[in-house]
């Protein structure tokens, strides 16, 4: 079997991420990728030592104390590195409406400093793991996502020779992450309900971590610069997922699936019914890959002519958006084998039972 890692020494950001940890864990286990070595850094302390402590046993491993802000840390780590996927950032649509100088230094001026570093240290290749929420965003931290793929683009477009090769990959919910959907409704239905949902019209994208990490490893391969990667994914409506969970977990803590109620409160200012993962304007300039679509440049390299040609190309014309909403949804009973075979129904570590968004806290005060 081909290495298609072989001896690269690959540096993953947000190490201790729910991205991050997960694209260290198949780096470091899947025979297929064979690194000369993975770096995880990481601005979380006591986190970044946990970490460590679970690669004990693997020489290859190794994890330091850094933040992406701090671009003289960044110009040292990136010496001799081959690889960077970048999945650090601040996520919290509540938290970045209320720090938002916060989120600019980390989600934009950090990824200016992950390209600086990169630039300098001649890096082969930068892969910027953004969100669905960057397309046509309606908060902070989704605006700073789409500012991030704008400045990895331009970062590509601008380069003069070789330099290193700039891409996204943006995906959608993850299921199972912490603070997840997911999560919140295990814990409604480990109370005995009932689940609270704001529109029962709501559909979202979602796959899980490790789909989702691999298809990013698997982006570092087909980058050929400038990209914005769109991963396929499954269609949910929430009321389903939520059935699908009463359904698998209400017996486990003593209650009949009929007496877990579900309860619709009302959307949230700034919240969409459905996601979007790729905009009109982008339709144009796509390319539908197996399993992805890849947003071209709209700005092709100043300096360079790149050839955007694939192995599996499927269409190079799109007709239409990929929004939840235009999509064919999951049944229950699929959803249902999608949170067994994944291992997704177990008790999560956090113990979140409401999500509030910005305006919510002070309203009640």
């Amino acid at each position: 079997m081909k290495k298609i890692f072989q001896d690269k020494k690959i540096l993953v950001t947000g190490a201790c991420g729910t991205v991050g940890s997960e694209l260290i864990r198949q780096l470091l286990t899947d025979k297929r990728y064979a690194p000369g070595e993975v770096i995880g850094i990481d601005n979380n302390e006591n986190a970044t030592f946990f970490l460590d402590q679970d690669y004990l046993n693997f020489s290859k491993a190794k994890f330091f104390v850094a933040d992406i802000r701090h671009l003289e840390e960044l110009m040292r780590k990136f010496a001799g590195i081959d690889i960077i996927f970048h999945a650090a950032a601040l996520k919290h649509v509540i938290l970045s409406e209320r720090s938002p100088e916060q989120t600019v230094e980390t989600n934009i001026v950090g990824i200016q400093n992950i390209i600086t570093a990169a630039k300098f240290n001649k890096v082969e290749k930068v892969i910027f793991t953004s969100s669905d929420k960057a397309v046509n965003p309606t908060n902070v931290m989704g605006t700073s996502k789409l500012m991030g793929e704008r400045l990895m683009t331009a970062a590509n477009s601008n380069k003069r020779g070789k330099g290193p090769i700039f891409a996204s990959t943006r995906f959608g919910n993850i299921l199972g992450s912490s603070g997840s959907v997911v999560s919140v409704f295990h814990n409604q239905i480990m109370k005995g309900g009932p689940i609270t949902l704001t529109n029962k019209e709501m559909t979202r994208f979602v796959m899980s971590i490790k789909d989702a990490v691999r298809l990013v490893i698997d982006s570092a391969l087909k980058a050929k610069g400038g990209e914005v990667f769109i991963t396929k994914m499954p269609v949910v409506k929430i009321p389903d997922l939520a059935k699908a969970m009463i359904e698998i977990l209400s017996p486990k803590y003593g209650f009949d699936p009929n007496d877990i109620k579900i309860k619709e409160i009302g959307i949230k200012p700034g919240e969409k019914l459905y996601e979007e993962l790729m905009s009109n304007e982008e339709v144009r300039r796509t390319i539908e890959l197996k399993d992805y679509f890849t947003v071209l440049p709209a700005f092709r390299g100043i300096y360079n002519d790149i050839k955007y040609n694939y192995n599996d190309i499927q269409s190079k014309k799109m007709n239409k958006a990929y929004i939840s909403e235009k999509e064919t949804p999951m049944s229950v009973n699929k959803i249902k084998f999608i949170l067994k075979e994944q291992n997704l129904i177990q008790k999560p570590i956090d113990s979140i039972v409401e999500r509030y968004w910005p305006g919510d806290k002070e309203q009640k005060s």
